[in-house]
């Protein structure tokens, strides 16, 4: 697993769209998961660098309020192994 993972939830595929975009341009981070819930939730899920993800998420949870509601954000450092089976 790398080094840390970052999601953001939304109640929009625009909203996520406009994360997942704000999150690859802030830092150097990479898409491991884009996942449409269901109910109109979507959940983009990044990897990286701690300090990279933690930035990509601040970024990308504040450009998704701007076009729909934020259901919830986290950022996971040094994951377990076991994790990686999740995605």
């Amino acid at each position: 697993m790398r080094e840390a993972i970052g999601m953001v939830e939304t109640r929009s595929l625009v909203g996520a769209i406009e994360a997942a975009d704000a999150m690859l341009k802030s830092a150097n981070v990479k898409i491991l998961d884009f996942q449409l819930v269901g109910s109109g939730l979507v959940s983009v899920t990044v990897t990286g660098e701690v300090a990279a993800v933690m930035a990509a998420v601040d970024t990308g949870k504040e450009r998704a309020a701007q076009v729909s509601e934020v259901i919830s954000a986290n950022v996971i450092p040094r994951p377990h192994d076991e994790v990686e089976k999740i995605f």
